[in-house]
């Protein structure tokens, strides 16, 4: 199978999920989700995301989301003190759903469609903290020319606060007859390759806009962020998931796995 440019990867993976998101927004959570924005200290990060912010300090802050989806989060971080927050995703579809939380709740938090690699001006240097949580990185077909584009958001001495899967899941089919057998390398350089709508849970049998997931190893994380001028201060490895229910199984074993981390980098 011939592999697009990264562009044109980048432009099918916007229409990917501008399909996925009505599909996202069919579900029980959602009505839940809009009655629970209305308080004013709404939060939807896990312990372990609010831990890592809460100790770098958020309050008083601009803060911005990169692949902010359907804002949740974002409007998460006002209950961290942030003064404000900007969310910033490529997918229309998904930026409604966030503007119709946000119509909910207390906060005034600002959405931006852009994709990463071509953000407006007015981000640039504009931002103490950058957020990227599950599922950013590996839509990214090259992590170096991502972070150089994420460290252009920061003022200088601003920080990257990154909660991302563990890139060693990716060897693992949690849905193979042997979900613990290794199933690709590490170093795997070709993107998975999907044709049905992106959805959390289970699979929806239709035809969709191609989407390509790309395998980033942990060095490739670290010297992509070092060359954008980014420098490590917090890097912290977990044996919990914070990925698709599919994945828990791998949680709690005798030989456990590095399933998810944090790290912090702080702009030079």
């Amino acid at each position: 199978m011939e592999m697009p440019s990264n562009a044109n990867a980048v432009a099918s993976n916007r229409d990917a999920w501008n399909d996925s998101a009505r599909h996202h927004k069919n579900n029980p959570e959602w009505p839940a989700l809009l009655e629970s924005v209305t308080l004013a200290d709404f939060s939807c990060l896990d312990a372990t995301l609010h831990g890592v912010l809460e100790q770098l300090g958020v309050e008083g802050k601009a803060v911005v989301q990169l692949g902010c989806n359907n804002g949740r989060e974002s409007l998460s971080l006002f209950a961290l003190g942030a003064r404000s927050v900007v969310g910033v995703d490529q997918s229309a579809a998904f930026l409604d759903q966030a503007r119709e939380l946000a119509s909910r709740s207390p906060h005034a938090p600002e959405f931006i469609e852009a994709d990463i690699h071509h953000l407006p001006d007015e981000l640039h240097e504009r931002f103490d903290v950058a957020l990227i949580t599950i599922g950013v990185l590996n839509w990214m077909p090259d992590i170096g020319e991502f972070f150089h584009h994420v460290a252009r958001t920061l003022k200088p001495g601003g920080a990257l606060v990154v909660y991302e899967t563990h890139p060693f899941l990716e060897m693992f089919d949690p849905e193979a007859d042997d979900p613990y057998h290794l199933a690709t390398s590490y170093f795997r350089r070709e993107p998975f390759v999907q044709d049905q709508p992106i959805v959390y849970e289970g699979k929806i049998e239709q035809p969709a806009a191609t989407s390509y997931w790309f395998v980033h190893t942990l060095s490739d994380i670290f010297t992509g962020a070092m060359a954008a001028g980014l420098q490590i201060s917090h890097f912290k490895e977990y044996p919990h998931s914070n990925r698709e229910e599919l994945y828990d199984r791998y949680q709690q074993r005798a030989a456990q796995l590095p399933l998810c981390f944090t790290w912090v980098a702080v702009k030079r």
